[in-house]
């Protein structure tokens, strides 16, 4: 059962060497994006997905950035971070669910499956392409978020958000959608409801102040 309602999920993260990088400021972030309507939050790493739990009641969408060497996958790459992030207090756990090769023995419908079984959590996958989409919900994915659409080699000459993409899994598959990825205005996220997303998930243009700041310097500066 997927508690979402429709609306505005705030990705509340920052940068690992940015002082943003702390629980507390986290939990600050996502409390003032709840206080503000925001209808759930997505939060990376257990620490912080903690902080956050203890001060929205919210759903919290959580997963655990990984780089592990000899794949690219990262948002929750094995189920041991998934475990980790289930106790942490997320609701529904993020993972990556592109086709490219992932770290261990672990296959992307081995994982799924146990979050289901043994952590009793939805998951959302976040995709790349189509066939990504059509692999995770043929997996038993709950949710398909466009979050790496224009982040992967195989869509590296794509900007997000992928609206093409949006709309083929929208009108092809049976799953809650999230639109994810390169939504930096309140026009942008209305588009994507619009379209048919269930929800939509602005990270960067909300809560990603480092990233904001060197954007204006550079353009200040040239």
């Amino acid at each position: 059962m997927i508690n979402l309602p429709k609306g505005l999920i705030v990705s509340c993260q920052a940068p690992v060497n940015s002082p943003l990088h702390d629980p507390y400021i986290i939990a600050a972030m996502a409390k003032a994006a709840v206080n503000n309507g925001a209808v759930a939050v997505r939060i990376d790493t257990p620490s912080h997905i903690q902080a956050v739990r203890q001060k929205v009641q919210v759903p919290i969408i959580g997963l655990w950035k990984q780089v592990i060497t000899g794949s690219d996958v990262y948002i929750t790459p094995q189920f041991h971070h998934a475990v980790a992030v289930a106790a942490a207090g997320a609701d529904i756990i993020a993972i990556d669910a592109t086709t490219r090769n992932r770290p261990g023995d672990e296959k992307l419908a081995d994982i799924i499956t146990l979050i289901h079984q043994q952590l009793n959590k939805p998951v959302m996958a976040d995709v790349d392409t189509y066939e990504a989409a059509q692999l995770a919900v043929n997996a038993g994915a709950d949710i398909v978020g466009t979050t790496l659409f224009g982040y992967t080699a195989q869509t590296k000459n794509f900007s997000p958000p992928g609206w093409e993409l949006l709309t083929q899994i929208i009108e092809n598959l049976d799953t809650f959608v999230i639109c994810e990825g390169g939504v930096s205005s309140p026009q942008m996220a209305k588009k994507a409801l619009d379209l048919g997303a269930n929800a939509v998930v602005v990270g960067g243009a909300i809560t990603g102040i480092d990233l904001l700041v060197q954007a204006y310097i550079s353009t200040l500066e040239n």
